[in-house]
């Protein structure tokens, strides 16, 4: 089979998935055009070659369709080649997929259950390299990155909020709500 990639539509817009013969290698989210999904894909990818996806694909592709239409999804038979992943990375890995639909966790709480305190840089790391977007459910981490409204790594033009939403979860933040933030710099009426 090979290295390969497909482009496949969903609720949201054209995904693309890459795969090698160990499992899948990265999922990409629509971007504002198709074309602009795939040159990001081929960017990570640039050995693959479009082609019909294999089964364990098709699984992906399946749950990632469902998903994006707000349903509930079990990716665990879904095979990743994670060849290139450092171990760290995998362990962060496996304990996000572990995270309940619509539940989220903050970036502590994963240091916490890794037993790694003091490495939130390295689980930033982890996080933005995630290339498995849906699968490995990095949108389930908060406190992390770039926020709640802006698109994750692979997210394409959805935001960490949006694939929330679709979950059922509310979105947590450090220590009071985005209205709330808003208001901080606005002056006071008197």
């Amino acid at each position: 089979m090979g290295r390969g990639y497909t482009m496949f539509d969903t609720a949201l817009g054209r995904c693309g998935i890459a795969w090698s013969d160990a499992g899948i290698t990265g999922v990409q989210l629509p971007e504002a055009r198709e074309i602009e999904t795939r040159r990001r894909l081929f960017r990570q990818f640039p050995e693959a070659r479009e082609q019909r996806p294999c089964s364990n694909i098709e699984l992906a592709i399946e749950g990632i369709t469902a998903m994006l239409r707000g349903q509930d999804v079990d990716f665990s038979d879904v095979v990743l080649d994670l060849g290139g992943v450092t171990p760290f990375n995998q362990r962060v890995y496996d304990v996000i997929r572990g995270i309940p639909r619509g539940e989220t966790r903050s970036a502590d709480e994963l240091a916490e259950e890794l037993h790694v305190p003091k490495a939130l840089n390295s689980i930033a790391q982890a996080l933005t390299r995630n290339t498995f977007v849906l699968i490995v459910p990095c949108h389930r981490v908060r406190d992390v990155g770039n926020g709640l409204d802006k698109p994750s790594p692979n997210s394409g033009t959805i935001s960490k909020r949006r694939l929330l939403s679709l979950e059922g979860a509310r979105p947590h933040t450090t220590g009071f709500t985005l209205f709330d933030a808003l208001l901080v710099d606005r002056p006071r009426a008197s």
